[in-house]
Protein backbone atom coordinates (compact mmCIF):
# COMPACT_ATOMS: atom_id res chain seq x y z
CA UNK A 1 0.00 0.00 0.00
CA UNK A 2 1.63 3.66 -1.00
CA UNK A 3 1.99 6.40 1.15
CA UNK A 4 -1.20 8.19 1.76
CA UNK A 5 -1.05 11.86 -0.31
CA UNK A 6 -1.05 13.74 3.51
CA UNK A 7 1.05 11.47 5.84
CA UNK A 8 4.57 10.61 4.52
CA UNK A 9 5.96 9.74 7.40
CA UNK A 10 4.89 8.72 10.75
CA UNK A 11 6.78 9.20 14.28
CA UNK A 12 6.73 7.51 17.31
CA UNK A 13 7.01 8.13 20.89
CA UNK A 14 8.27 5.12 22.83
CA UNK A 15 7.62 5.29 26.41
CA UNK A 16 3.71 3.97 26.58
CA UNK A 17 3.63 3.58 23.12
CA UNK A 18 6.03 0.58 21.80
CA UNK A 19 7.21 0.17 26.01
CA UNK A 20 5.34 0.34 28.88
CA UNK A 21 6.83 3.13 31.05
CA UNK A 22 5.24 3.43 34.51
CA UNK A 23 7.78 4.08 37.57
CA UNK A 24 5.29 4.25 40.27
CA UNK A 25 4.29 0.60 39.48
CA UNK A 26 7.56 -0.68 39.22
CA UNK A 27 8.21 0.79 42.95
CA UNK A 28 4.68 0.10 44.39
CA UNK A 29 5.87 -3.68 44.02
CA UNK A 30 9.15 -3.30 45.08
CA UNK A 31 8.65 -1.46 48.53
CA UNK A 32 4.96 -0.90 48.51
CA UNK A 33 2.73 2.00 47.98
CA UNK A 34 2.63 4.07 50.94
CA UNK A 35 6.77 3.71 50.37
CA UNK A 36 6.53 4.61 47.01
CA UNK A 37 4.08 7.96 47.09
CA UNK A 38 5.98 9.01 50.73
CA UNK A 39 8.83 9.36 48.00
CA UNK A 40 7.44 10.51 44.89
CA UNK A 41 5.98 13.22 47.71
CA UNK A 42 8.96 14.30 48.86
CA UNK A 43 11.40 14.01 45.59
CA UNK A 44 10.99 15.02 41.77
CA UNK A 45 12.07 11.62 40.87
CA UNK A 46 10.67 12.30 37.37
CA UNK A 47 12.97 15.69 36.96
CA UNK A 48 15.97 14.00 37.87
CA UNK A 49 15.22 11.63 34.75
CA UNK A 50 14.24 14.60 32.52
CA UNK A 51 18.04 15.21 33.58
CA UNK A 52 19.14 12.26 32.01
CA UNK A 53 17.03 12.49 28.85
CA UNK A 54 18.76 15.93 28.30
CA UNK A 55 21.89 13.96 28.06
CA UNK A 56 23.28 13.72 31.78
CA UNK A 57 24.98 10.43 32.58
CA UNK A 58 23.01 8.00 33.91
CA UNK A 59 24.61 6.49 36.67
CA UNK A 60 26.09 9.96 37.74
CA UNK A 61 22.76 11.00 37.78
CA UNK A 62 21.05 8.62 39.85
CA UNK A 63 23.98 8.46 42.05
CA UNK A 64 24.06 12.46 42.93
CA UNK A 65 20.32 12.55 43.55
CA UNK A 66 20.53 9.56 46.01
CA UNK A 67 23.30 10.93 48.11
CA UNK A 68 21.48 14.19 48.13
CA UNK A 69 17.96 12.64 49.62
CA UNK A 70 20.19 9.98 52.40
CA UNK A 71 16.72 9.06 53.79
CA UNK A 72 15.46 7.34 50.59
CA UNK A 73 19.14 6.57 48.58
CA UNK A 74 17.96 2.77 48.21
CA UNK A 75 15.24 3.43 46.56
CA UNK A 76 16.44 6.20 44.25
CA UNK A 77 19.50 3.69 43.09
CA UNK A 78 16.83 1.03 41.92
CA UNK A 79 16.28 3.88 38.91
CA UNK A 80 19.49 2.99 38.03
CA UNK A 81 20.36 -1.06 38.85
CA UNK A 82 16.83 -1.91 38.03
CA UNK A 83 15.95 0.76 35.26
CA UNK A 84 14.94 -2.53 32.83
CA UNK A 85 12.59 -3.77 34.76
CA UNK A 86 11.07 -0.43 34.80
CA UNK A 87 10.86 -0.18 31.17
CA UNK A 88 8.86 -3.02 30.84
CA UNK A 89 7.04 -5.15 28.60
CA UNK A 90 6.65 -3.74 25.38
CA UNK A 91 3.48 -3.36 24.16
CA UNK A 92 3.33 -6.19 21.52
CA UNK A 93 0.58 -5.13 19.13
CA UNK A 94 2.03 -1.50 18.01
CA UNK A 95 5.21 -2.97 17.67
CA UNK A 96 3.38 -5.23 15.30
CA UNK A 97 2.28 -1.94 13.94
CA UNK A 98 5.15 -0.66 13.24
CA UNK A 99 6.55 -3.56 11.03
CA UNK A 100 3.52 -3.59 9.66
CA UNK A 101 4.01 0.14 8.49
CA UNK A 102 7.31 -0.38 7.43
CA UNK A 103 6.62 -3.17 5.36
CA UNK A 104 4.36 -1.44 3.49
CA UNK A 105 7.24 1.45 2.54
CA UNK A 106 6.28 4.00 5.06
CA UNK A 107 8.86 5.61 6.76
CA UNK A 108 8.81 5.17 10.80
CA UNK A 109 10.71 7.67 13.04
CA UNK A 110 10.67 7.71 16.72
CA UNK A 111 10.85 10.65 18.98
CA UNK A 112 11.14 10.12 22.02
CA UNK A 113 12.86 11.36 25.65
CA UNK A 114 15.64 8.91 26.23
CA UNK A 115 18.87 8.81 27.86
CA UNK A 116 21.98 7.78 26.23
CA UNK A 117 22.95 4.90 28.15
CA UNK A 118 18.88 4.36 29.10
CA UNK A 119 18.51 4.20 25.38
CA UNK A 120 21.53 1.34 24.47
CA UNK A 121 19.84 -0.34 27.54
CA UNK A 122 16.50 -0.55 25.80
CA UNK A 123 17.98 -1.73 22.28
CA UNK A 124 19.56 -4.92 23.87
CA UNK A 125 16.40 -5.77 25.34
CA UNK A 126 13.95 -4.71 22.62
CA UNK A 127 15.53 -5.04 19.34
CA UNK A 128 12.81 -3.81 17.63
CA UNK A 129 13.51 -0.41 18.57
CA UNK A 130 16.88 -0.26 15.72
CA UNK A 131 13.81 -0.91 13.11
CA UNK A 132 13.40 2.55 12.41
CA UNK A 133 14.00 4.39 9.24
CA UNK A 134 15.72 7.47 11.81
CA UNK A 135 15.76 7.76 15.26
CA UNK A 136 15.74 11.00 17.12
CA UNK A 137 16.43 10.35 21.02
CA UNK A 138 16.64 13.10 23.74
CA UNK A 139 19.64 12.30 24.95
CA UNK A 140 21.79 12.63 21.66
CA UNK A 141 20.35 15.81 21.02
CA UNK A 142 20.16 17.41 23.92
CA UNK A 143 17.22 18.66 24.24
CA UNK A 144 13.93 17.12 25.54
CA UNK A 145 10.03 16.79 24.17
CA UNK A 146 7.92 19.30 24.28
CA UNK A 147 10.71 22.10 23.91
CA UNK A 148 10.33 23.22 20.39
CA UNK A 149 13.76 22.67 19.50
CA UNK A 150 13.25 18.92 19.11
CA UNK A 151 10.37 19.12 16.40
CA UNK A 152 12.18 21.27 14.44
CA UNK A 153 15.44 19.07 14.43
CA UNK A 154 13.86 16.72 13.02
CA UNK A 155 12.39 17.67 10.79
CA UNK A 156 15.25 19.76 9.25
CA UNK A 157 16.71 16.29 9.05
CA UNK A 158 14.32 13.90 7.69
CA UNK A 159 13.05 16.77 4.93
CA UNK A 160 9.44 15.70 5.52
CA UNK A 161 7.27 18.87 6.02
CA UNK A 162 5.48 19.20 8.93
CA UNK A 163 1.95 19.15 7.73
CA UNK A 164 3.06 15.24 6.45
CA UNK A 165 4.11 14.13 10.04
CA UNK A 166 2.07 11.96 11.95
CA UNK A 167 2.96 11.75 15.37
CA UNK A 168 1.76 9.32 18.14
CA UNK A 169 2.32 10.41 21.93
CA UNK A 170 1.13 9.55 25.09
CA UNK A 171 1.47 12.84 26.38
CA UNK A 172 -0.54 15.75 26.09
CA UNK A 173 1.84 18.29 26.34
CA UNK A 174 4.40 16.60 23.76
CA UNK A 175 1.01 16.59 21.23
CA UNK A 176 0.20 19.86 21.63
CA UNK A 177 4.14 21.26 20.63
CA UNK A 178 3.95 18.64 17.69
CA UNK A 179 0.55 21.11 16.55
CA UNK A 180 1.81 23.73 17.17
CA UNK A 181 4.16 22.77 14.42
CA UNK A 182 1.71 21.83 11.96
CA UNK A 183 2.27 18.40 12.65
CA UNK A 184 -0.80 15.43 12.48
CA UNK A 185 -1.17 13.90 15.43
CA UNK A 186 -2.43 11.06 17.98
CA UNK A 187 -2.95 10.98 21.46
CA UNK A 188 -2.06 7.47 22.02
CA UNK A 189 -3.88 5.74 24.77
CA UNK A 190 -3.81 1.99 23.51
CA UNK A 191 -3.24 -0.03 20.10
CA UNK A 192 -6.55 -0.25 19.95
CA UNK A 193 -7.46 3.31 19.40
CA UNK A 194 -4.53 4.14 17.13
CA UNK A 195 -5.00 0.71 15.32
CA UNK A 196 -7.70 2.59 14.36
CA UNK A 197 -6.51 6.05 13.16
CA UNK A 198 -4.03 4.04 10.78
CA UNK A 199 -6.52 2.76 9.02
CA UNK A 200 -9.04 5.67 8.98
CA UNK A 201 -5.54 7.13 7.51
CA UNK A 202 -5.35 4.70 4.56
CA UNK A 203 -1.80 3.46 6.09
CA UNK A 204 -2.90 -0.13 7.03
CA UNK A 205 -5.70 -2.13 6.58
CA UNK A 206 -7.36 -3.74 9.01
CA UNK A 207 -5.72 -7.41 8.94
CA UNK A 208 -2.51 -5.47 9.01
CA UNK A 209 -3.42 -3.42 11.70
CA UNK A 210 -4.55 -6.57 13.55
Amino acid sequence: MPVTATVKAVVFDIGNVLIEWQPERFYDAEVGEARRRAMFTALDLHGMNDDVDRGENFRDAVTAFATANIDYHAEIMMWHDNWADMASPSIPHSVRMLHALRDQGVPCFALSNFGVQTFEIAENKYPFLKDFDRRYISGHMGVIKPDVEIYRLLEDDCGVAPGHLFFTDDRIDNIRAAERRGWQTHLFDGPTAFAGRLIAEGLLTPEQAA
